[in-house]
């Protein structure tokens, strides 16, 4: 889930939601200068001015960060309608101290300390209509007595509040990745979803927890999916399409209170990437070994890029690799692997993989490109299966298993014990580190059991018929 940001355009509903009303789409600045003249005042004292405007702002982003329409099967971000959100009128004339404002200040919104989504900052008339939010004729009052913007403020939504300045502008998308999210896929919008789901598990307590909260579509993942459909009335096949990522979404916002005054909040450990960690020299571990392990294969396929040794510690050839990349494709030649590096290194391997011709052969099976757990299936998880069914003829711990492409709970039985045997993480799951863990130990076996041309083949030969009887 992306952190809050202006948008470029903000699409308003004229009349009350679900109303049959003309759609208006306007830049954001136009809207906000909009509402402001068509709410306050231009001869009010500035100071309160620019304390209703902050409220508007964070009103309008407020209704847009929680796709609170969207999210509802609408096809706009806002109403005009005052008893749900504020007061807008098409065509109507604008006051120049208000326009000037709003260019100042329009990126400029309210959180409550500790939250990252814009605050729903509830307000009212004071006259004709009071609530728990600012007053709007209230600020006039408070502004003639000396008070700042800023102080206004707080004296309606609490000491506890913030200003964020020049927040970034971009395009009003959407947060729907595009693209369904199912088994085995992995990402951010995959971790936005376990989030919210385990949020949501906690008022409706038959959907179940999602163990790891890691942007890894499992089993668990599914599960959950599937019993939120359920739930929701929605087509339940585990796979979370547009109309079930809005459902969470509404949901999610709903039982959070996102769109109150009161709200619960969204940390920002909430709307982070889970990956990445930035990676620099010294640094070691899982991420690290990652990493190293796509360079190498880049290393086969660029010449300028050296290939590292995949030991999980972070030295100064893998720092080299790293910088050969960014100048490669054009990034700045830090050395850090920072998001963008990630998302470079990741892209690249993924292209060479794809690719690769079936009859290529190299000394180690590539990863296949998709983080592989239970209830998989494909040609890849075959081949999981014909690596450890191989390793498990040398290493007993790891039990023996018929590969049929399904992963099942017997092929994960077998992974943990490859992870036990090889010193990793016992998750059950296959990421990069377990991949190429047991794909290297695999091609050692397999080497290993070949015979060169002339080299004795492990058993007696006898002139004239088959190997047996004594030497």
């Amino acid at each position: 889930m992306p952190l809050p940001f202006i948008p470029e355009t903000i699409t308003v509903h004229l009349g009350p939601p679900g109303s049959d009303a003309q759609n208006v789409t306007v830049s954001f600045p136009d809207y906000i200068k909009n509402v402001a003249s068509s709410e306050i005042y231009p001869t009010w004292p500035e100071n309160a001015i620019r304390a209703n405007i902050y409220a508007q702002i964070s009103f309008a982003l407020n209704r847009i960060y929680t796709e609170w329409y969207r999210s509802q099967g609408y096809d706009y971000d806002i109403t005009n309608s005052t008893a749900y959100d504020q007061y807008f009128v098409q065509g109507r004339d604008i006051f120049d101290n208000i326009s000037q404002i709003v260019d100042e200040i329009f990126n400029n919104y309210l959180v409550r300390q500790g939250s990252v989504e814009p605050l729903f900052a509830q307000y009212c008339s004071g006259t004709t209509v009071t609530c728990e939010g600012l007053s709007q004729w209230g600020t006039v009052e408070l502004a003639e007595q000396g008070l700042t913007p800023y102080e206004i403020l707080t004296h309606y939504y609490g000491n506890n509040i913030d200003i964020v300045r020049d927040a970034p502008i971009a395009p009003n998308l959407g947060t729907y990745p595009g693209t369904p999210l199912r088994l085995g896929v992995n990402g951010e919008a995959v971790r936005t979803v376990q989030l919210r789901l385990n949020r949501i598990s906690t008022n409706y307590p038959a959907i179940p927890k999602i163990a790891v909260i890691n942007g890894y579509f499992d089993q668990d993942t599914e599960n959950a999916v599937r019993t939120f459909q359920q739930i929701f009335g929605l087509t339940v096949d585990g796979i979370v399409g547009e109309a079930t990522w809005y459902r969470i979404a509404y949901l999610f916002a709903a039982i959070k209170g996102l769109s109150e005054l009161s709200s619960e909040g969204l940390s920002l450990a909430e709307v982070t990437a889970a990956y990445p960690e930035e990676l620099s020299e010294g640094m070691q571990g899982l991420g690290v070994r990652t990493v190293q392990y796509f360079l190498a294969v880049i290393g086969n396929f660029y010449e300028e890029v050296p290939i590292v040794a995949i030991d999980g510690f972070f030295g100064p050839e893998t720092k080299s690799a790293v910088i050969a990349v960014q100048k490669l494709f054009g990034l700045p030649a830090t050395g850090v692997v920072d998001e963008p590096t990630w998302d470079q290194i990741n892209s690249t391997y993924l292209t060479i993989l794809n690719a690769l011709p079936p009859e290529w052969d190299n000394a180690v099976i590539l990863f296949p490109g998709r983080f592989l757990v239970e209830g998989m299936q494909g040609d890849d998880v075959r081949q999981l299966q014909e690596m450890l069914a191989a390793l498990s003829t040398v290493y007993p711990e790891i039990p023996r298993i018929t590969p049929d492409g399904i992963f099942g709970p017997q092929t994960q039985e077998a992974v943990l014990a490859a992870q036990q045997v090889f010193g990793l993480s016992q998750t059950g799951a296959v990421g990069t580190p377990t991949w190429e863990e047991i794909a290297s130990q695999y091609m050692t076996v397999v080497n290993g059991s070949r015979v060169a041309d002339g080299q004795y083949p492990g058993q007696p030969l006898v002139a004239g018929g088959q190997g047996g009887g004594a030497a």
